[in-house]
């Protein structure tokens, strides 16, 4: 099976309707059933939400040292803000679970595939 990364973006200072508590709850049982069916499928490798972009370090080369700067690596307004990492029978697969996610959290979902480089 191929593996596929479903990253998560979000938009730094876009304004979103603050959820109250039951929303909150609501939401963290919607994403727990569409965890549980992907583990249950086998599909789910890794899953992981990410703190704000401005947490990241970026650690680089630069004449022969080693230089760490506060992060994130590309300046720009959207961030990745989370991932899943799926392994699926192909595109079309991992594109219904990217379809799923989306659903359940109301974010935009890139679904990239990993190089195989098992030969």
């Amino acid at each position: 099976m191929a593996h596929y990364l479903l990253s998560v973006h979000s938009v730094a200072g876009e304004l979103r309707e603050p959820m109250t508590d039951d929303e909150m709850k609501e939401s963290f049982r919607q994403i727990g059933i569409l965890e549980a069916e992907m583990k249950s499928s086998d599909s789910l490798v890794l899953s992981g939400r990410l703190h704000e972009p401005d947490t990241a370090t970026v650690v680089r080369m630069s004449n022969g040292e080693v230089l760490t700067t506060d992060g994130p690596f590309v300046e720009s307004k959207e961030h990745l803000g989370g991932f899943y990492i799926i392994q699926a029978d192909n595109l079309d697969a991992a594109l219904a679970w990217a379809t799923k996610v989306t659903k359940t959290i109301q974010r935009p979902i890139e679904v990239w595939p990993f190089v195989d480089v098992r030969s």
